[in-house]
């Protein structure tokens, strides 16, 4: 049976991997832009590169899955960081 993806974010004795695995991702970000590459671009290959991996961590099935309560999760401001006006 495949793992779903998901369940690495629901383990709280990852949450400081996590964490620092984001700081890595945000210099890279910033280090990208100040290079002239467009934050759009940039967003685009970090999903594809971060679909890539979960599919061969986990399998095409597991990551469809997961991919499918994306639209839901992203509606209810999951991934919003700024506050709504």
């Amino acid at each position: 049976m495949e793992t779903d993806p998901a369940l690495l974010f629901d383990d709280t004795s990852l949450a400081d991997e996590r964490r620092e695995a984001m700081l890595y991702l945000e210099e890279a970000f910033a280090e990208a832009i100040m290079s002239g590459i467009d934050g759009d671009c940039i967003a685009q290959a970090a999903i594809f590169s971060a679909l890539t991996e979960f599919v061969a961590t986990y399998g095409e099935e597991a990551v469809a899955k997961f991919a499918e309560r994306l639209p839901e999760r992203i509606r209810q401001g999951e991934f919003t960081l700024s506050i709504k006006h």
